[in-house]
């Protein structure tokens, strides 16, 4: 039995057609991603990206309640921006960083390991039994 939902051949016909409200029509509001800047304001402020994003996401927030929704949709995409550029940063060069630190270890290890087969050379027996 299939279960899945909505089936496109069980849909039922529309009995009249209406005309779509111009409530309808009007596009969702854009999301201002305040939360999203607050916590990268305070927890990972990489060069302060979280800060201009948390302007941003308050100016789409004031054009929201004031009406102008493609302002509040173009400051709610430059907040996005920064929001993610701040997150990407904030993740990635701590792992760049261990990456580096892991790579640097493993390299200085490796070049004591050889290091000392050189600093512990022993001379031929023949030059201690000249003295």
């Amino acid at each position: 039995m299939d279960t899945s939902y909505p089936r496109e051949d069980y849909l039922p016909a529309p009995s009249h057609k209406r005309d779509p409200s111009p409530a309808a029509l009007v596009p969702p509001a854009p999301r201002d991603h305040l939360v999203w800047s607050i916590f990268n304001t305070i927890y990972m402020n990489f060069c302060c990206l979280g800060f201009v994003a948390l302007a941003f996401s308050v100016k789409a927030r004031d054009r929201k309640v004031c009406g102008d929704v493609e302002a509040a949709r173009r400051f709610s995409s430059k907040a996005k921006c920064y929001n993610v550029l701040a997150t990407a940063g904030s993740v990635v060069l701590p792992l760049l960083l261990a990456a580096l630190v892991i790579t640097g270890v493993v390299h200085l290890s490796k070049l004591a390991q050889e290091s000392v087969g050189f600093f512990t050379y022993q001379f031929s027996p023949s030059d201690d039994e000249d003295k």
